[in-house]
């Protein structure tokens, strides 16, 4: 595994934002799906859907079929990261980061550094 396999899996992190509103799969087409991510309301990142190997679902079948054959398939209700939709962005304790998805919605958060 490379740095960039590190950096794509969300490896380093393991932080993540979800919505409230859960979506069907066939209720967006997460392919053409536009995310701007802001922070501290400038512009920090901008991608499309298909910037994940084409097309999100793409990763998500493999990660499907990997881990069944590992012997420990998805279950209903995991969280599937299929991979970034635009480049990284530095953040710093004290900002606020909002991302939003067409078809999705918006989430915003405050980095903080835990106590």
């Amino acid at each position: 595994i490379t740095i960039l396999d590190t950096i794509a899996d969300n490896a380093s992190s393991a932080m993540y934002v979800l919505g409230t509103r859960p979506v069907a799969p066939g209720d967006i087409e997460l392919r053409d799906a536009e995310m701007t991510m802001t922070v501290n309301g400038e512009t920090a990142s901008t991608g499309v859907g298909a910037a994940c190997l084409g097309h999100p679902y793409i990763a998500a079948l493999w990660l499907a079929r990997r881990m069944s054959e590992l012997g420990t398939p998805l279950s209903a209700g995991d969280v599937v990261l299929s991979g970034a939709l635009g480049p990284m962005v530095d953040l710093k304790p004290g900002d606020e980061v909002e991302a939003t998805i067409t078809g999705l919605g918006t989430v915003r958060t405050n980095w903080e550094v835990p106590s």
